[in-house]
């Protein structure tokens, strides 16, 4: 009898942590560091939720190519660097060279291949691109079920390949890409993987190149790539007593926010920051709210266009399948339903699921005309405020118990609605997890500030304004706007939300061998889940805590259970759940420590925002300034740079946003210089 020694593994979600991306939002490249595309599960070019191409394979008919560098310019530019040492002479420098120059644009990949030699006799090489295409959804490849033969598309229809002179075209359903391949022989085989091939002369110390192109293209897409360059990315001049690691982290974190920008059919100037690379380049309510909400200091336009966008998709019924309530802002937007294995999720394409979106997109709607939004452009949305504003005093109490909270009534959708949506981050101090409906502590903060802030819009505008943002999307209701309820006044804003702090102080404050602290959350039976969380470092600058509380909540945050010295972890190192490679119960998050830097700086409480900010760019020094989307909780003290969460997002548009909250918090006065 024999016995392998291979092990069996379950289907696992691909790591990005080693992986090289190019992108420009919807569509963006994953490799390894030579440029090659298929060793790693990742590896692909994806346009929307799809993986056009599976592999992709460079190779030289002369030499192998030894690749020694790879450099990114841009997050939509890379050159890898190699060398051809079975095409050189006998001496011991490198004389013939390969740059692969890579570039991505919205639904375009296109790269360039120079041949560079200092022999002094010219030479030839024979130059192959291999690719295999795919068609899988971006939802199996997250699952670690997308198969890599690529023989159907994602819905079960054939694969189609059609060659013509220096062209290739691959098809399946409403999904398709063509291969321009000027000057190369194009053919395709039985399995329908496609070849070009170039024969270059290179001459004596010269350079020859063969370039190709992907055209990439899907009918079903619901987000569109933007036009232009993002205003935020104008130069910013950081006087010279500031860290220098504050300048490198945001000429990447501009950079991204870039390339992470996109645009609903039908309202192509109306942009907002796609989550993240790779699973989310989508409308996500929550993560475009706090981007863009971290983001103003530099940019107001893309604030008020983002309330735009959600202002026509707002909820106008009651619909248990897909979470919506009237007045509702939404969680996520997609083309397919998603399907989330083995944990029974399944999401509609238009899934108003989340807890928060609504009164952060009130707040947003505050801070952006504070900060400069043009008050036609407010009048505009007063409708929309009044909806949200309804659905905060109506609709959010599911159990009548006078807090915001949520519990998901289908059975197929997200257990947990705050932005810790994990199935297992709202838990106990002895790890138990907490049952529903759930109250979070930050929510509360939240409402209490969207609360006051709604009041001083009404009263600022009082019946000023149009009609409502109602134009539908190409795949969601048209937000008409909620008549307002009685209530629904200044005055009675205002008492809601006195109301409700004294109520968050009477319920939601626990003791532990940690200290006194708020709660994460009221669970089912309105007691406070007595975990010490980052969920508290959201409360701060809301308002609904007084002075002395918002300082002790800073020292806790600050302590030694808390900051890891490159951030704030999601939860307590003394909780028995803690680990540092939980998901949401020990991992740190940047975009949620910058929350707290920016609650902390609104405060006051300035110290500890710099002493916050020490940490954050400690952590992007680490992560050569493309900070993800989150990593691991370990102390400082135990090595000299962060420990990736090898499945984290990167870029994560509030990652990348969380630098501009460090500029604004640091001290150091940034001059805006127009392009």
């Amino acid at each position: 009898m024999t016995t392998s020694m291979t092990p069996t593994t379950p289907p696992l979600q691909p790591l990005l942590s080693d992986a090289v991306i190019a992108l420009r939002a919807p569509t963006q490249v994953w490799s390894g560091r030579d440029g090659d595309l298929g060793a790693a599960p990742i590896d692909g070019v994806y346009h929307g939720d799809v993986r056009h191409v599976r592999e992709l394979v460079l190779e030289c008919a002369e030499s192998n190519v030894e690749y020694i560098s790879v450099a990114p310019d841009s997050a939509s530019h890379v050159v890898f660097g190699g060398l051809l040492r079975g095409s050189d002479d006998a001496t011991p420098d490198p004389k013939v060279r390969l740059a692969r120059d890579r570039r991505v644009a919205d639904g375009v990949l296109a790269e360039s291949w120079t041949v560079a030699s200092h022999l002094t006799e010219p030479t030839r090489v024979t130059l192959r691109l291999r690719l295999r295409p795919d068609f899988a959804t971006l939802h199996e490849v997250k699952a670690g079920i997308a198969g890599i033969a690529g023989r159907t598309g994602s819905d079960g229809d054939a694969l189609a390949v059609t060659v013509a002179p220096g062209a290739a075209t691959a098809r399946s359903g409403n999904t398709s890409f063509t291969l321009s391949a000027d000057r190369a022989t194009v053919t395709s085989g039985p399995d329908g993987a496609i070849e070009a091939v170039w024969s270059l002369d290179v001459p004596a110390r010269g350079q020859a190149e063969a370039a190709w192109s992907l055209a990439l293209h899907d009918d079903t897409m619901v987000v569109r790539g933007a036009d232009g360059v993002w205003p935020g990315t104008a130069r910013i001049a950081v006087p010279e007593d500031a860290d220098p690691r504050l300048g490198r982290w945001l000429d990447t974190a501009l950079d991204d926010l870039d390339a992470l920008r996109l645009t609903l059919p039908g309202h192509p100037d109306d942009e907002f920051f796609a989550a993240g690379a790779p699973w989310f380049f989508t409308l996500f309510g929550r993560d475009a709210i706090w981007a863009a909400r971290l983001a103003l200091p530099l940019d107001v336009r893309i604030a008020a266009s983002t309330l735009r966008v959600l202002a026509r998709l707002q909820g106008t019924a009651h619909d248990v399948e897909t979470a919506q309530e009237p007045g509702k802002i939404l969680h996520e937007l997609r083309a397919t339903p998603l399907e989330i294995p083995g944990e029974g999720v399944v999401l509609p394409p238009l899934y108003y699921g989340s807890v928060d979106s609504t009164p952060l997109w009130v707040c947003l709607l505050a801070d952006a005309w504070r900060a400069g939004m043009p008050d036609d452009e407010v009048a505009a949305l007063l409708p929309t405020l009044r909806g949200a504003l309804t659905w905060l005093l109506e609709h959010g109490d599911s159990d009548d118990d006078g807090f915001i909270d949520y519990i998901d009534r289908s059975g197929r959708g997200l257990a947990n609605q705050g932005w810790k949506d994990s199935g297992d981050s709202i838990q106990w101090r002895d790890g138990a997890l907490a049952d529903g409906p759930i109250a979070l502590c930050e929510v509360q903060g939240y409402a209490y500030e969207a609360a006051l802030a709604g009041a001083e819009l009404l009263e600022a505008f009082g019946s000023a304004g149009g009609a409502a943002v109602s134009e539908p999307a190409a795949s969601g209701p048209a937000a008409s706007g909620n008549p307002p309820s009685d209530g629904l006044n200044p005055a009675g804003l205002r008492a809601w939300a006195a109301d409700l702090r004294t109520r968050f102080a009477a319920s939601y404050w626990v003791e532990t061998p940690e200290g006194r602290y708020p709660a994460v959350a009221l669970d089912r039976d309105k007691r406070p889940v007595d975990t010490l969380t980052s969920n508290i470092g959201h409360l701060l600058g809301t308002g609904i805590l007084d002075p002395a509380e918002e300082e002790h909540v800073a020292g806790l945050l600050l302590g030694p259970t808390m900051s890891t010295g490159f951030g704030i972890r999601t939860m307590s190192s003394g909780a028995a759940g803690f680990w540092p490679l939980s998901y949401h119960g020990g991992s740190v998050w940047t975009h949620d420590t910058a929350i707290a830097v920016h609650g902390m700086h609104r405060a006051g409480l300035a110290d500890q925002a710099e002493r916050a900010v020490v940490g954050l760019l400690a952590a992007a020094e680490g992560f050569a300034y493309r900070v993800p989307e989150l990593h691991g909780g370990d102390p400082a003290t135990r090595a000299g740079v962060p420990t990736p969460y090898p499945a984290a997002c990167r870029p994560q548009a509030w990652s990348a946003a969380a630098a501009i909250t460090c500029l604004a918090v640091s001290g150091a006065r940034a001059d805006v210089v127009a392009v």
